[in-house]
């Protein structure tokens, strides 16, 4: 795309004039805001109620996608405005010929304001435009999502399988030494290397399919929502949504090849779908890929789909709906799915851990709750969490515990009553997850401040309860391991 000199001079004119995520949203207000998360430009174009000045230009040209004058555009782009993998000039007339997007995100030294770069979005205002077959989509709600399930740790080294825009490698750069960024398509290729140079980051953007640029390298971290679309192999397909794999092929490929690109302790973290087939449940036919790895495994399955539903999504968002391929594409992309045995898709989000275990942990869950984002830290907990709770009866009985800060209690029962019917343990970060227990397993959780071990207050629980510890014991042990596990409970010293 562009020089990194010019680059980093288009980077300060954007910022000068006031083209910055906090810039543009004061401008546009949130309605202008909410309509372009619409796609559509009409309550931004009242907000800049027709003024001229070098944002409202950069606004018009780069998010309304409007035509500008030719000088104005100039005149705040400088000599970036000579690129045309930037601007489109005709004559007196201008028009950006991709989008550069404000976005701010999170590092440790605080907040970046950036941009990100991509194709223009070719459905906005109504518009039945059908993207290019090497479209690149800029910001998407799934890439907001796995930037938030991403785990945050400082590593070596990263990548971003699948780049695109190139804004999780930006986030991987906030936590990561070295990021290496592939994809299959060119033009996402460079789109991710200009995201990179506006924002002043180094990335190594390497061109070539999943794990084929990267044959001989090994990460701490590898993040991607890969082209999982399941569509029919005839067709035109749209390289930023569709692999050549036959249904959830890609992603049995993402799965099975990454442990020999994970450093001992590393991960993987998908965002995707599977089909789910009528002769298997899903969890066996995920397990069929993962259990080979011989890693750790998380996955939540965070919606179901039928396959008409999947089929009528992806139609839209290939621009075909009330076009006369509509109707037959339709036929065609049912037909594949009978002739494959799909029933359902499922979506959601895939973790490995190369932990390295003799026998490693593999959780599947249904999970269509809500969760509290970031999910981050959630993910990183699980490794040591899963290690405490697997520790020997030994081991945990002399363990201390503490309760998790973000953990509360709530008693449901009659008023007057002198038991409550139940008894909740629930978790307000991560995946916030809920926990029914007794009176026994609740008198244990809520006795654990860290200062007397596992052991001793189950003892002071059986005799208050007037029961045998050793009996205790044994019905305890189990759940305590479920809640160590979930993070309710924390290991101070002993595991």
């Amino acid at each position: 795309m562009l020089d990194p000199d010019l680059a980093r001079d288009l980077a300060d004119r954007l910022r000068d004039a006031g083209y910055t995520y906090d810039g543009v949203a004061a401008r546009l207000g949130p309605e202008g805001l909410d309509g372009l998360a619409r796609n559509s430009t009409v309550p931004s174009e009242a907000a800049l109620h027709g003024a001229r000045d070098p944002q409202a230009t950069l606004i018009r040209a780069f998010a309304l996608q409007q035509v500008v004058e030719a000088d104005a555009l100039k005149a705040v782009l400088g000599p970036a405005a000579d690129a045309p993998e930037l601007v489109e000039l005709d004559g007196a007339r201008a028009r950006a010929a991709v989008e550069l997007r404000p976005y701010d995100f999170e590092h440790a030294g605080g907040t970046h304001s950036g941009w990100l770069a991509s194709d223009l979005t070719p459905t906005l205002d109504g518009r039945l435009a059908r993207p290019r077959a090497d479209f690149v989509l800029g910001l998407s709600p799934a890439s907001i999502t796995l930037a938030q399930l991403t785990m945050r740790m400082p590593v070596d080294r990263a990548l971003d399988l699948g780049a695109g825009c190139g804004v999780q490698a930006l986030h991987l750069a906030t936590h990561a030494a070295h990021v290496v960024a592939t994809d299959l398509n060119p033009r996402a290729c460079a789109m991710s290397q200009l995201t990179a140079a506006l924002n002043d980051v180094q990335v190594d953007v390497r061109q070539g399919s999943l794990y084929e640029p990267v044959d001989a390298d090994t990460f701490d971290l590898i993040v991607t929502n890969p082209p999982y679309v399941m569509s029919p192999p005839t067709g035109r397909r749209l390289v930023y949504r569709e692999g050549d794999h036959t249904a959830d092929g890609l992603m049995r490929a993402v799965v099975t090849g990454a442990p020999t690109h994970l450093n001992p302790g590393g991960a993987l973290q998908v965002l995707g779908n599977w089909a789910i087939t009528a002769d298997q449940p899903w969890q066996d036919r995920l397990a069929d890929w993962i259990a080979p790895t011989g890693c750790d495994a998380m996955v939540l399955q965070r919606e179901r789909l039928d396959p008409y539903e999947y089929i009528e999504l992806w139609l839209a968002d290939a621009g075909l709906t009330g076009t006369p391929e509509y109707a037959p594409r339709y036929a065609e992309w049912a037909a594949y799915f009978t002739q494959l045995g799909i029933v359902g898709v499922g979506m959601g989000w895939l973790t490995l851990y190369h932990e390295q275990r003799d026998d490693p942990s593999l959780t599947f869950e249904e999970w269509p709750h809500q969760v509290h984002q970031p999910v981050g830290p959630a993910f990183a907990a699980h490794p040591a969490a899963l290690t405490a709770a697997r520790q020997p009866d030994a081991a945990l009985l002399a363990a201390t515990l503490v309760v998790a800060d973000d953990v509360t209690q709530e008693t449901l029962g009659r008023p007057g009553a002198a038991e409550p019917d139940h008894i909740v343990l629930r978790r307000s970060t991560g995946f916030g997850r809920a926990a029914e227990v007794d009176t026994g397993l609740a008198a244990v959780v809520g006795a654990c401040d860290g200062d007397l071990p596992v052991g001793v207050l189950i003892g002071a629980v059986a005799d208050l309860l007037d029961v045998d510890a050793d009996a205790l014991i044994p019905d305890l042990l189990p759940r305590l391991r479920r809640l160590i596990e979930q993070g309710y409970l924390v290991p101070t010293v002993g595991l």
